[in-house]
């Protein structure tokens, strides 16, 4: 099994910053693409950014030249750097990673994080 541990989320005010951290860990053998979704009240969960184990970025329009996704592969964790924050980025940000397991290294699973609450007001 993977769990995922996130931590960052907050009250910030518009134009802010924060940092969101996702980190990985259980029986894990590889992981490919991370990722953070968000969701805000009433709304679908939407893409914001993803970045693959080379390090390929895709970033939803709405964050582009704002967001920043990292990775750090020797901690399985992964990053978003969140600036010029807007109260529209309100929502609860998920982690997503796929990943292979010690059990079964074939089969990629994509695993989610418990999601963390960003509110962006004044």
């Amino acid at each position: 099994q993977v769990q995922l541990v996130e931590s960052g989320g907050g009250l910030v005010q518009p134009g802010g910053s924060l940092r969101l951290s996702c980190a990985a860990s259980g029986s894990i053998f590889s992981i490919t693409t991370m990722g953070w979704y968000r969701q805000a009240p009433g709304k679908q969960r939407d893409l914001v950014a993803t970045i693959t184990s080379s390090g390929s970025t895709n970033y939803a329009d709405s964050v582009k030249g704002r967001f920043t996704i990292s990775r750090d592969n020797a901690k399985n964790t992964v990053y978003l750097q969140m600036n010029s924050l807007k109260p529209e980025d309100t929502a609860v940000y998920y982690c997503s990673v796929v990943a292979t397991t010690m059990v079964n290294r074939r089969i990629y699973y994509n695993y989610w994080g418990q999601g963390t609450q960003v509110t962006v007001s004044s």
